[in-house]
């Protein structure tokens, strides 16, 4: 059983990552994220991610030994306190468990898109700066199966710790792509024969349930305010929105993401039970050049 380890205070250098969990960037730097809450803590144990260490009440020392036994490494416990965590966080700990986490490598879109055929399911995402509406989408993408997420450079991180609150342990079982420039990342899907749809209302748009999702397909979400940039939605395949009623015009993003997840996933289990296929639309023999091509590597 992993031995926990006592302590009355944070000035152990192992456990600064608990004391600087409010600076993201520093985490970002170090491949760190912050895991809070038991449902998390215990997904993130079930999970093929990296884990530092462990930070818990005593009366849940027992728990956690317990369920690290199932990981192939030894993952330090340490044991504080209530007052202890809630100085650290600063507000009242009911579940009284954190852990470190280690951020995986990027995922690498052209590998992901062969691994997804016929027709994968992607979602992009572009300048939302609310890492609670960034969780709360990463959970609905695992829901609904999504073959990964592409989060663009001016979109703020997944593994924020709000972020990986809200979705609920979903980003240990979503492949992400952090991309560094999001319009080459849609252009090679497009180059690989995946349909990019903006979620926008407009001129140009067309109702969601219209949009042919049972194609490969990438949902592009752009952010709280503004929405998706003009060259975004000039580079898209074609735009789609939400019919709604009582002169709402918009929906939170996150919330927006779930239907258009929800409409993919509907579109697709009907043509399974119809013919027990799905629509073929990608090029093989391009995504095998994208996947050679040394810059997708």
């Amino acid at each position: 059983m992993h031995r926990a380890r006592l302590i009355e205070n944070l000035d152990l250098p192992e456990l600064a990552p608990y004391l600087t969990m409010r600076r993201m960037e520093e985490h970002r730097k170090e491949g760190l994220f912050v895991a809070e809450g038991d449902k998390v803590v215990h997904r993130l144990i079930r999970s093929h991610f990296g884990i530092q260490s462990l930070l818990v009440l005593p009366e849940r020392s027992a728990e956690f030994q317990e369920a690290l036994l199932i990981r192939n490494e030894t993952v330090p416990v340490y044991v504080a306190a209530k007052h202890v965590l809630e100085d650290l966080t600063g507000y009242a700990m009911y579940q009284g468990v954190l852990a470190i986490g280690l951020v995986p490598p990027s995922a690498e879109l052209a590998g992901l898109i062969a691994a997804s055929m016929p027709a994968p399911l992607f979602a992009a995402l572009e300048g939302i700066a609310n890492s609670e509406n960034v969780g709360a989408l990463v959970r609905s993408a695992a829901a609904f199966g999504l073959d990964g997420l592409i989060v663009g450079e001016t979109c703020c991180s997944p593994y924020l710790r709000r972020a990986v609150r809200n979705s609920m342990g979903g980003i240990f079982k979503l492949s992400v792509v952090e991309s560094c420039n999001l319009m080459d990342s849609l252009r090679l899907l497009k180059s690989c024969g995946i349909q990019c749809v903006a979620a926008h209302p407009g001129a140009r748009t067309k109702p969601l349930e219209e949009v042919d999702l049972k194609l490969g397909t990438c949902l592009v979400l752009g952010n709280e305010g503004g929405g998706l940039t003009e060259a975004t939605l000039d580079l898209c395949d074609c735009h789609a929105s939400i019919p709604m009623s009582n002169g709402i015009d918009s929906l939170n993003v996150a919330g927006a993401a779930a239907v258009g997840f929800y409409e993919a996933d509907r579109q697709r289990r009907i043509a399974k039970a119809g013919d027990g296929r799905i629509h073929r639309n990608v090029n093989l023999n391009l995504i095998a050049h994208a996947t050679a091509s040394p810059e997708n590597r």
